[in-house]
Parts: C-alpha cells; sequence; structure tokens
C-alpha cells in the first residue's frame, strides 16, 4: 500500500462513530406546570422563552418544554406535578400563582423548581428567606395582594359617587385573605363601603355579577387570581353587559376590553422564570438563586370602555398612565 492511500484511510476512519451504538446526549426537558390554560398564556410563554434564550436555550434546538395546564382547576395542579416528575424532567418552572408552586414542591425534593408567585413566598412555605431559598426551589415574586389598596383608591378617583364597591375574591385562592384585609383597611379609612363577591368556578362568576347588579353596586375591584385571569374575556364581557366599571390586575385584562388595570407585568415575570430555568441548566443550583422581586408596575386604561360606560378619567388619573388605550 502506498504511503498516500495509507493516510487518507486513516482520515476517513477518523470520521467513522466510535461505536455503532453511540449517541447523542439527551436533550434537557423544562417541566412548564400552570394553573392557568395555554390559550391566555401564550404571550406570557413567548416572555418564558426570551428568558431562556437569553441563557442560550432555545426550544427545540437544545432544550425541550412538556406543557401542563390547569386551566384555573386548582385541584389538577398535584397530578400534573407529579406526572412531570416521573417524567423525570431536568427543571420544573411552577407559574400562574402559588398553588403550582406548592404542587411543584410537594411532588419533589430532588428537581430544581422555579416558581412565579404573588404575596410573600416565605409566608407561603416555598422558600427559607429571599436571600437564601435553600433546598431545590427559587424563583420570582410579584405584587399583587400589596397593590389591592392602591386598586380601590384608583377606582374611587373613576367613579367618586359608587356608595358600594364590590371586590371579587377566588376563597380558593392564596392571595385571597390578603387582598380582602388590605382592601378592608383602605376601605375604613375613608368610609367607604365595601362588599364581599365570592367566586371560584364560572357559574359563581356570574352569579357574583348578578348579585352585584342586582344590589346597584357603583363598581367593582377584581381581586388578583390566576383562575380570574384565565378566564379574564368572561368577566370583561359581564362588566360590559351589566355596565359595571371595574379595575383589575393585569394588563391584559384592559388589552380584552375592560375599563383599567393596576398591577405588575406578568411577561416580565416569566421572562425572568426563564432566565433562571437557563441558569438552573447550565448549573446554578436553586439554593443559590435569590428569589428576585417583579416590581414593575403598569396603570393602563381603556377610553373606549369608559366612554361606553359614560365615564370620564380625570387628567392627573389619565396623566399617570403608562398606556391609554383608544
Amino acid at each position: 500500500m502506498r504511503r498516500r492511500e495509507f493516510v487518507s484511510l486513516l482520515g476517513g476512519a477518523a470520521a467513522w462513530p466510535l461505536s455503532a451504538g453511540a449517541q447523542q446526549p439527551a436533550m434537557p426537558v423544562i417541566g412548564f406546570l400552570s394553573s392557568a390554560s395555554a390559550t391566555e398564556s401564550a404571550h406570557m410563554v413567548a416572555a418564558f422563552r426570551q428568558g431562556l434564550s437569553e441563557t442560550g436555550h432555545v426550544d427545540g434546538q437544545n432544550v425541550a418544554i412538556e406543557f401542563r395546564w390547569a386551566g384555573g382547576e386548582y385541584d389538577r395542579l398535584p397530578s400534573l406535578a407529579a406526572d412531570l416528575v416521573r417524567r423525570q424532567v431536568t427543571v420544573i418552572t411552577a407559574v400562574g400563582g402559588a398553588m403550582s408552586a406548592i404542587a411543584a414542591k410537594a411532588a419533589t425534593t430532588t428537581i430544581p423548581v422555579v416558581f412565579s408567585t404573588g404575596g410573600d413566598p416565605v409566608q407561603q412555605g416555598l422558600v427559607a428567606s429571599f436571600n437564601r431559598p435553600g433546598s431545590n426551589i427559587t424563583g420570582v415574586s410579584v405584587f399583587t395582594a400589596a397593590l389591592a389598596a392602591k386598586r380601590l383608591e384608583i377606582l374611587r378617583e373613576v367613579v367618586p359617587k359608587a356608595d358600594v364597591i364590590a371586590l371579587l375574591v377566588n376563597p380558593r385562592g392564596t392571595a385571597a385573605e390578603p387582598q380582602l384585609r388590605d382592601v378592608q383597611e383602605a376601605a375604613r379609612a375613608v368610609r367607604q363601603e365595601v362588599h364581599m363577591l365570592y367566586a371560584s368556578n364560572e357559574r359563581e362568576i356570574e352569579t357574583a355579577f348578578a348579585t352585584l347588579a342586582q344590589a346597584r353596586m357603583g363598581a367593582l375591584i377584581v381581586a388578583a387570581d390566576p383562575f380570574f385571569n384565565s378566564r379574564r374575556d368572561l368577566l370583561v364581557a359581564l362588566a360590559a353587559r351589566h355596565s359595571i366599571p371595574a379595575i383589575y390586575e393585569w394588563r391584559e385584562f384592559a388589552e380584552a376590553g375592560g375599563l383599567m388595570s393596576y398591577g405588575t407585568s406578568l411577561p416580565e415575570a416569566y421572562r425572568h422564570v426563564g432566565l433562571y430555568a437557563g441558569r438552573i441548566l447550565k448549573g446554578a443550583k436553586p439554593a443559590d438563586l435569590p428569589v428576585l422581586q417583579s416590581i414593575k408596575v403598569e396603570f393602563v386604561i381603556s377610553l373606549k370602555t369608559a366612554r361606553a360606560l359614560g365615564l370620564t378619567f380625570p387628567l392627573p388619573l389619565s396623566g399617570r398612565a403608562d398606556e391609554v388605550i383608544e
């Protein structure tokens, strides 16, 4: 054999696989657990993917995402979380409120968990502290209950003659009690009568609005709750049908035709969840990642809805809006 032919054979052999059974490393899988539904969460998922991409992870290329949606039915979350654990996903992202995070934490002590929750995750029993979460779980805390009193204040500026203002809460949600307490305290300070309405399913939402209209209550605060967020089209439609001025937590309600919203940015929180999930895929430990606090607050008003209700936003108030929907 000539020397040139021998070298050529060696070069070709170098390109052969080491063994016929050699396999590429398995692609890491993120389990995405949400108390909400896919339809209402599409833009939040996009923000989550953006956060992942900022760490170099792209769904379908070097990471896979398995979605589990509870559709506002909190009782389904434990079984959905357990299913992701059986799937042996690399990391679980639990979003859509504390109920998802609680279910994920109960399902595993070894798989890293990144949550997004309203309220205080220390009081909710999710982490030991903000700076040192401990264990296998960390995430993002968004303001919800802390802003309930501010929504009452804004609503009174828009509807100053409302003798009675209703507060709609989901009694099964973890954020119901602190929001109820904050609104009641704020109402007592200004001698505003507040009436409590409760709903944890669609039938009860319709009943609450019927009660609200029959009692001729002047305005409505819809408390922050993932179940309400997953039913925002229904809530906005009922408020329009009964001509009820209402304020909501998330800007998505105002974009759907609600009168106004005052609350934190959900897409921004989901982006940070994606960032943390990506960092964990790169080797970071949840116990070493402090809980982030999402403090970006947005005030969005809909002039179109205000005109339909025969309302006018005071100029100082409209001037404070982050966005005005014409």
